[in-house]
């Protein structure tokens, strides 16, 4: 693939929508490699006992996965100069299938990719991202809201 360059691309261009699936299984695996042991991540009872609708992903991980169709997109991570969210919705992952969970359990992230900005004085174009998930009864969320990465071109 051709990476991208100020001629190649437009704003509101596209560049990639995809659905991110995630696990318990991921969470264990993230909290290893993170260090975040925070037991809202694993721990079913004391999710709920802090007014959470159960375990809840990183938002880390969810800011990580979201970010990796504009790595892919760029080409190279090192192009990535900037890349900044607010977090507005905890990501539920149940344990259980459930009516909108896939078959293995767990939850899926939604993420589009669309070009907010190209500038051309500066080689950089800004992509904003959607990211959505359903919440515990299967709504449609946002849950990172003003997610914006910087990408030299």
């Amino acid at each position: 693939m051709q990476k991208p360059n100020a001629e190649s691309i437009e704003k509101g261009q596209i560049i990639d929508r995809r659905e991110i699936q995630v696990t318990r299984a991921d969470l264990v695996r993230y909290a290893g490699a993170s260090g975040d042991f925070n037991p809202i991540h694993w721990n079913e009872r004391f999710a709920s006992s802090v007014g959470l609708p159960g375990v809840i992903a990183h938002g880390m991980f969810t800011m990580g996965a979201a970010v990796q169709i504009v790595t892919d997109w760029a080409g190279d991570p090192g192009r990535i100069v900037d890349y900044q969210t607010r977090f507005t919705k905890p990501v539920p992952v149940p344990d259980a299938q459930g009516d909108h969970t896939p078959d293995t359990g767990g939850n899926i992230i939604t993420v589009e990719g669309k070009i907010g900005a190209v500038d051309a004085d500066n080689g950089t174009a800004r992509v904003d991202l959607t990211v959505s998930a359903p919440d515990a009864e299967g709504k449609t969320q946002k849950v990172l809201v003003k997610a914006q990465a910087i990408v030299r071109l």
